[in-house]
């Protein structure tokens, strides 16, 4: 069998020390990853460009192999791919996302995680009733969906990611700047509009968070990225929950993989998506990019202990099943563990801070630590210093 090469993002995995100096990546249980960490490299990468906003988008490009700085137009436009929305190059796309507004507060950037049901449903309603020229709302996952404008050029407005402002005055975060009449519009309509739907009613009864309002961010244009395989030579596939994952996957050319009951939190399918990456690697992939959205979560919702159980999930359902996998074909690979960036949970937004990796390869043992995570790769004196590099890394010389 040809040299495979698996790299498993935990989003969002990395934190700052509590009070006892203990991070969720030391805290949690993770047998495999810490076996395989003493004959591995250990080090930091800078997965966020000095001066770009850290966010999912530009560090899992990083990761993935991409300059942000080079090839980065815009988070939503790589989503609108994923959800298969054609784009021109005269668009612009914005992520909208279902919040809970109360008390002039931005109380969750999710609308307490909102089934993808109850927000289809929601989303076309709105859709039909938008009345703004030139703008299409389309449904996505959960919370996230995708607003276009057509034949237009960027708004120029300042606007702020609502995971950035939980708990938060959102009057100061609004549009600004530009053309912030029209977008702070959409959202004052969306609101008109939900206010007494049927799904937040039923929501309102059972005592859930409703979806009070669109929240627009992640302003964008048609993204175009380098062919993967072409930059590369690998043969990619990823698998994600996510639609800004699949979108990255669908613009670089290759395959996006959908598990049935991936939701990105910690309740997704961890057993299916390990499954999936090992029927890739079977089926021909060189290249597999498992992406796990549930530590980021917790880390926006301040759950610490929900943040070191999905940590310890990642381990028991991913990477151990994965590492056997490869094993047992007695084939050469690498396996690399890493986040994308920090979301600390005590500022539940994201950093740009550099972030922990292992590289582990069956053939090359490297004088590695007894455990991973933050404080063992700083010790280790390995830095990264564009996050792009670490796909050369782990591709093999030929």
């Amino acid at each position: 069998m040809k040299e495979k090469i698996v790299v498993i993002l935990g989003d969002g995995m990395a934190d700052l020390p509590d009070e006892n100096g203990n991070t969720p990546m030391s805290l949690a249980r993770k047998p495999y990853a810490d076996a395989l960490a003493e004959t591995s490299e250990i080090g930091l990468c800078r997965t966020v460009p000095e001066g770009m906003k850290p966010g999912s988008d530009t560090a899992n490009l990083s990761v993935i192999g991409y300059d942000p700085a080079e090839c980065y137009t815009g988070r939503s436009p790589l989503e609108a791919v994923s959800m298969g929305i054609s784009l021109s190059d005269t668009d612009v796309t914005f992520r909208a996302n279902l919040v809970t507004l109360e008390g002039g507060r931005m109380v969750d950037y999710s609308a307490g995680e909102i089934s993808t049901a109850e927000a289809k449903e929601l989303i076309e309603y709105v859709a039909e009733r938008l009345d703004f020229d030139g703008f299409e709302l389309y449904p996505g996952v959960s919370y996230r969906h995708c607003l276009v404008r057509r034949n237009h050029i960027k708004s120029g407005c300042t606007l702020t990611p609502p995971h950035d402002i939980t708990g938060k005055e959102y009057a100061p975060f609004l549009p600004s700047g530009g053309d912030e009449k029209t977008l702070r519009g959409i959202m004052k309509r969306s609101e008109e509009l939900l206010k007494d739907h049927p799904v937040n009613l039923a929501r309102r009864e059972r005592r859930a968070r409703e979806a009070t309002s669109l929240w627009l961010w992640g302003e964008g244009t048609k993204p175009a990225l380098e062919n993967f395989e072409k930059k590369y030579g690998l043969c990619g596939t990823m698998i994600s929950a996510v639609d800004l994952l699949k979108g990255i996957a669908l613009c670089a050319g290759m395959r996006s993989v959908d598990v049935e009951g991936a939701t990105g939190t910690l309740e997704t399918n961890f057993d299916g998506k390990a499954r999936a990456a090992i029927e890739a690697l079977e089926s021909g992939s060189d290249y597999v990019y498992v992406h796990l959205e549930a530590p980021d979560e917790c880390g926006h919702q301040g759950d610490r202990s929900g943040k070191t159980r999905a940590i310890e999930l990642i381990d028991e359902k991913i990477i151990a099943p994965i590492d056997r996998y490869l094993k047992s074909t007695g084939a050469r690979y690498r396996l690399a563990f890493l986040p994308d960036h920090p979301t600390p949970t005590s500022t539940r937004t994201h950093s740009g801070d550099p972030v922990p990796y292992m590289i582990y390869d069956s053939e090359e043992r490297k004088p590695g630590a007894k455990k991973f995570d933050e404080f063992s790769a700083k010790k280790s004196g390995n830095f990264i210093e564009k996050g792009c590099m670490l796909t050369k890394k782990l591709c093999f010389e030929k």
